[in-house]
Formats: C-alpha cells, structure tokens, sequence
C-alpha cells in the first residue's frame, strides 16, 4: 500500500511561486506515473501535470510555462515547482499515482489513479 504525503502548500501573491512536494512511503516514482490534481471550492478535481513512470512529463494548457513537475533520483519524492502564480491556481492540490498503467503512460483521468494524498491548500491572493 503506498502512502502519499503533499506538502509545500500555503499563502503568495500573485506573480509568486510555490514548490509542493509529494513524498512516498516506498520507492515508487520511478516505477510509476504520478499526477499532480487540483480542486477548488465548488469544482471538479482536475489535472494539472504529471510523469510517467519513464520519466516523460505532460502538462495542462493553463499551466504549461508556469509549473515543472520533476521527481528525485530516489525515485520517493516528486516535486510540482509552480511560478508566475495567480488567483486562478487557488485550490488544494492532490499528488496520485497510478500502478496500473505503462511505464510510458501518463493519465489524466481521475479512475485511472489508485493512490492519493490527503491534499495541501495552495492559496494565490491578488
């Protein structure tokens, strides 16, 4: 059973950054695909980027340029560096991974993600 801690979370401007970080209680990263959801009040969770159990990344349209996923040589943590922060970003982001895909997959659907995190709360005032 892998266990998910996020952390990283918290309160900025617009304009400034925050680095989540997703810590695992096994090695898991390298083997895996890791997705990085976002849900704000009243809205659905959605996807915002992840890495493939290979290494490959894939990012959403209204992220791309702005947040970096990258993952550690462990292969225990991954990282979801975000810049150029704005009021829109404002949600609790949840780290998933899924074990059920290939090695060069990277979904972006909720089902097909079997482990979570309990979420940490990214607050972006403008």
């Amino acid at each position: 059973q892998v266990q998910l801690v996020e952390s990283g979370g918290g309160l900025v401007q617009a304009g400034g950054s925050l680095r989540l970080s997703c810590a695992a209680s096994e090695r898991t990263f390298s083997s895996y695909a890791t997705g990085w959801f976002r849900q704000a009040p009243g809205k659905e969770r959605e996807f915002v980027a992840g890495i493939s159990g290979s290494g490959g990344t894939y990012y959403v349209d209204f992220v791309k340029g702005r947040f970096t996923i990258s993952r550690d040589n462990t292969g225990n943590t991954v990282f979801l560096q975000m810049n150029s922060l704005k009021p829109e970003d404002t949600a609790v982001y949840y780290c998933a991974v899924s074990s059920i895909v290939g090695l060069q997959v990277i979904p972006t659907g909720r089902m097909s993600y079997n482990y979570w995190g309990q979420g940490t709360q990214v607050t972006v005032s403008s």
